[in-house]
């Protein structure tokens, strides 16, 4: 299961899916357990969309690469004084 910015949505709809919630429900424990499951996700979320990180882009990244190695064989030095 993929992980939603909308854990307690996700949990209503699980529950109508699986268990035609509202006109039946689970035990007490088991939709105890399921809203305690939500929270965790909700607080996962918050975590998570605290520390999104914006990735490069490829294309920018990939040029910056092939211009530090254009530039370091420019640098290079030949050493022609070997005596033969």
């Amino acid at each position: 299961m993929n992980p939603s910015s909308e854990p307690f949505r996700d949990t209503v709809r699980w529950l109508a899916r699986h268990t035609s919630y509202p006109s039946s429900r689970l035990p007490v424990r088991a939709e105890t357990l399921v809203c305690v499951a939500a929270l965790a996700a909700a607080a996962d979320a918050a975590v998570q969309q605290r520390f999104l990180i914006q990735s490069a882009d490829p294309a920018q990244t990939s040029a910056l690469r092939a211009h530090g190695l254009r530039r370091a064989r420019v640098h290079f030095k030949c050493d022609n004084s070997a005596k033969v």
